[in-house]
């Protein structure tokens, strides 16, 4: 991998939002393990793209993310493309934490009494950072929960699995569009820890390598190819 461009520790319990180039590529390293991410993506030259779960899933034929997988647009576009990752399964489907299920779990703490010390959600770190933009709730697609798992158990109940993600587990996004980045590092919706988790995750942003002829995340399914064909029509200025 390249030398670091820039590198900035995410505290626990916080939001952060940022607009990446096509070209660069971003690795999030979980510091001490069991760390969730929340993130959204959207086209910052047209947000009314954003990220698309159900398509990333369907047309990868998979229920977790991992190395190999892309991340797609409404639009039948690549975002990025998940081109290293030491944890092995990142969970697209749960949602968010919100006010009510923090403060049923962990007690309510607000910005006026407690300072940064405040027990933050999700749902409103989305939004405090999407407001930056223009956007609001309605624009809040299902988001990614990075380092997170989620199983069933045997009558079909959803959980969280404990310990999943490890100390230094990371995963690297290469960006394949010019992208806007929306995040935050609450809890996931169904951790159910006694104390209120807050876990930083490290950022660092690097130059990508040069898309080799056999790329792993291109050339996994026929689909991949299809959004990468898209991404160059797009760039081309030949597509919408």
């Amino acid at each position: 991998m390249k030398p670091s461009l820039y590198s900035y520790a995410v505290p626990g319990a916080s939001h952060w939002s940022f607009r990446v180039r096509r070209g660069l590529s971003i690795k999030m390293t979980d510091v001490e393990g069991d760390a969730n991410v929340g993130m959204l993506m959207y086209n910052p030259e047209d947000l009314l793209e954003r990220y698309n779960a159900p398509d990333t899933l369907k047309c990868q034929h998979t229920f977790k993310l991992t190395k190999g997988h892309c991340l797609y647009s409404d639009m039948g576009r690549i975002f990025c493309s998940i081109v290293d990752d030491t944890v092995g399964w990142h969970e697209t489907i749960s949602g968010n934490s919100n006010a009510e299920t923090v403060a049923t779990r962990w007690g309510a703490r607000d910005y006026q009494s407690d300072r940064n010390l405040w027990k933050q959600n999700g749902y409103d770190s989305f939004l405090v950072e999407l407001a930056k933009y223009g956007l609001n709730g309605r624009d809040m697609a299902a988001n990614i929960n990075w380092f997170s798992k989620v199983g069933a158990d045997d009558n079909g109940v959803l959980r969280l699995v404990q310990n999943h993600s490890k100390p230094g587990s990371s995963v690297t996004l290469r960006f394949e569009m010019d992208t806007l980045v929306v995040l935050h590092t609450c809890p996931h919706p169904m951790n159910i820890e006694a104390e209120y988790p807050r876990k930083p995750v490290l950022f660092e942003f690097f130059e990508s390598n040069a898309l080799e002829a056999d790329d792993i995340c291109r050339d996994s399914c026929a689909e991949n190819q299809r959004g990468f064909a898209n991404n160059m029509l797009y760039y081309m200025g030949a597509a919408r």
